[in-house]
């Protein structure tokens, strides 16, 4: 991806077909129709805003073939209908679908979530993301190398070569909090040579988070670059060495929560993560704010509990 992305939550997806609603209704379709999978949300939200009822299409895009998915029979020739898909991309997909549709005798109007300058048609009602890379929520997993592989090798979401969304899950955790106790901030302040040796002789948690430490790709830590080679000893003396570790530099964020946290969302999103683990609640907050697709869990090593953490702007 060498356009700058723009990720689109399903809150924000939520809200667009929300203000679309007068003007939909207007429209009196006979249906909602979603390309499987990536129009599915979409048609739902679109049924759920005006009462129309909700169908589906399976699309191969190996073969160009257009399927009727759904207990629902095709409306009667002459209805309008609202078709429904995530991207209008350069490929077949949407053209073969309204050619599909209109061979049916509906007239079609078309719903995406986004159109760039690669589409080959400009929906009748869509997100402009020209010059830039739209990511929706259900392919957070495109962040992650093996993802961006097998796509590349197979050409296609729905080929073969592809894994099921969930085998695609990469983690990336926080240190201190997460793998041994964080101490107090006054600790540091009252002396920081002994702070350090003190934290250097922690032992690892019993009990960390529950995940595989096979899907885990780095530790992001809010320690600054200069704690490098103490951190990288404890992590190989407690059988953690072997994954990547990504420190702060102070000349680009500093040690204030909200600095640690652009630290730990920026090296999230390079590390290609799905899921961060985080040991302080407002780093949290401001992780999730600034990487809306990835996976925050705040993780209290207090009651050993993690909170799946979102955070939109309010105003």
């Amino acid at each position: 991806m060498n356009k700058p992305v723009v990720p689109l939550t399903y809150e924000q997806l939520d809200h667009w077909v929300e203000s679309l609603q007068p003007l939909l209704v207007a429209e009196a379709f006979a249906a909602v129709i979603g390309i499987l999978r990536g129009g599915a949300p979409l048609a739902l939200m679109v049924s759920h805003a005006t009462g129309a009822s909700v169908a589906f299409l399976r699309y191969d895009r190996a073969t160009r073939e257009v399927r009727w998915d759904s207990t629902l029979p095709l409306p009667e020739p002459g209805s309008k209908v609202l078709l429904c898909e995530d991207i209008a991309g350069r490929g077949n997909t949407l053209v073969d679908c309204i050619a599909f549709l209109s061979e049916h005798g509906l007239v079609v109007r078309t719903l995406t979530g986004a159109y760039d300058d690669l589409s080959r048609l400009r929906p009748d009602y869509s997100i402009d993301a020209s010059g830039y890379f739209a990511l929706f929520p259900w392919e957070r997993q495109a962040y992650t190398d093996r993802y961006r592989a097998d796509w590349t090798r197979d050409g296609t979401k729905e080929g073969t070569l592809m894994a099921d969304d969930h085998e695609y899950a990469v983690y990336a955790i926080d240190l201190d909090g997460v793998l041994l106790p964080d101490l107090p901030l006054a600790r540091y302040d009252e002396n920081l040579e002994e702070a350090l040796a003190e934290r250097d002789a922690l032992l690892p948690f019993e009990r960390i988070p529950g995940i595989d430490l096979k899907r885990t790709r780095a530790i992001i830590t809010g320690r600054p670059e200069m704690d490098r080679l103490r951190t990288r000893d404890w992590l190989a003396r407690h059988g953690f060495g072997h994954l990547e570790l990504v420190m702060r530099a102070a000349h680009e964020h500093d040690d204030t929560p909200s600095g640690a946290a652009a630290h730990k969302a920026a090296a999230a999103i390079r590390c290609g993560v799905t899921h961060f683990i985080e040991s302080d609640p407002v780093q949290a907050i401001f992780i999730a704010q600034q990487a809306p697709l990835l996976r925050v869990i705040w993780w209290n090593a207090h009651t050993r509990t993690g909170t799946l953490i979102g955070a939109s702007a309010w105003s």
